[in-house]
């Protein structure tokens, strides 16, 4: 019982702790000049972000291609 206790205790300060880090990192995101405030006002707005500049799916498909067809050398026996 008490070690049940004590798991669940642990397991809230790793959520609390996790949140924190999660909550900084948008923190340090937004006011770091990653988002305007018109960036976070169409996120609240629209619930999305459409970016200037998106990507070319055709060239992030063709990376992934490459980089998928690449050979492994095989891990050497110790």
């Amino acid at each position: 019982m008490l070690l049940t206790a004590l798991a669940l205790f642990g397991l809230a300060l790793l959520a609390l702790a996790v949140g924190s880090v999660v909550r900084s990192r948008i923190h340090e995101t937004v006011h770091s000049g990653g988002l305007s405030d018109a960036d976070v006002e169409q996120i609240l707005r629209t619930g999305e972000f459409v970016a200037e500049d998106p990507l070319d799916l055709d060239q992030v498909r063709q990376a992934e291609e490459e980089f998928w067809s690449e050979t492994w050398d095989e891990a050497e026996e110790l």
